[in-house]
């Protein structure tokens, strides 16, 4: 093989991230014996991704997002299915890789939903940050717009998680960490959906999710995909309980509940003896 020819195969798989030699791993330039034992798993992922490691504050908060997407219970769709995958003979790679091939734009990809609406307001006419969120609305249920992606939820009345989280970006902007305009955002969308509908529908963990990303200064789809992240851990919890249950086959109900036949009554085939 030519020196011409090595090294178009070697810019083929050119990379900032990772530099791997004999006896030497870096990530963007750090030894990897020197953040073994001294950075977070958080801080890693903040690094690969962003190229520079985080401000402590900062790695505080994207801990946060990640700790409150880990699990959302067993009924989850992803949980579910990876719950149900383990019992058909597959391994945990395969459950929690079944659980999250269902993290699509309906279930799970309301974070980045909500960071690229934060962003087109951010980004619209206007110096009123309350004006635009309005107009933003309006123009959202006009166009035929029924559900938005982080508000309301199917079991919370409030959002714990979502609450916690604002709370924290809260902290961070009086430490200077962050400038807490996206959290001022989703609270201004939240009060004008209430308005708009008659009823409380309060911002939910996604709407609070993509508020910090958004605060931390990532790209709207990073979020799906460190969601994805987070979310990993609690399939493979619940790929792991359902596996020591001993049960093959685990279906989405218990066998003693079939379900409804809606179609042909029996009849007999044309021709048939």
């Amino acid at each position: 093989m030519s020196n011409e020819t090595r090294e178009h195969i070697r810019d083929w798989w050119r990379t900032d991230i990772v530099n791997v030699e004999d006896g030497n791993i870096r990530y963007r330039g750090y030894a990897i014996e020197d953040l073994i034992g001294n950075v977070s798993l958080v801080e890693t992922i903040w690094l690969l991704l962003r190229g520079e490691l985080p401000d402590p504050k900062q790695a505080r908060l994207l801990e946060a997002t990640m700790v409150a997407s880990v699990n959302a219970g067993p009924m989850s769709p992803s949980c579910a299915i990876a719950a149900m995958a383990i019992t058909c003979g597959v391994g945990l790679n395969n459950a929690i890789a079944s659980g999250i091939n269902a993290l699509g734009d309906t279930h799970g990809g309301a974070g980045q939903q909500v960071m690229e609406r934060l962003l087109l307001i951010r980004d619209s006419d206007g110096t009123d940050m309350h004006a635009k969120v309005a107009t933003h609305l309006e123009q959202f249920f006009e166009e035929g717009g029924r559900f938005l992606p982080g508000f309301g939820h199917r079991f919370h009345s409030v959002d714990p998680r979502a609450q916690r989280l604002l709370e924290l970006i809260d902290e961070a902007t009086a430490d200077g960490v962050v400038q807490g305009e996206y959290a001022k955002m989703v609270r201004a969308m939240e009060a004008e959906l209430t308005r708009r509908k008659g009823r409380n529908i309060p911002v939910n963990v996604d709407g609070a999710f993509a508020a910090v990303l958004a605060e931390l200064g990532f790209a709207a789809p990073l979020a799906r995909g460190i969601f994805v992240l987070a979310r990993a851990a609690g399939l493979l919890a619940h790929a792991v309980e359902s596996q020591t249950e001993g049960r093959r086959i685990k279906g989405p109900v218990p066998d003693d509940i079939m379900y409804t036949y809606s179609g042909h009554a029996p009849r007999a085939l044309p021709g048939a003896q």
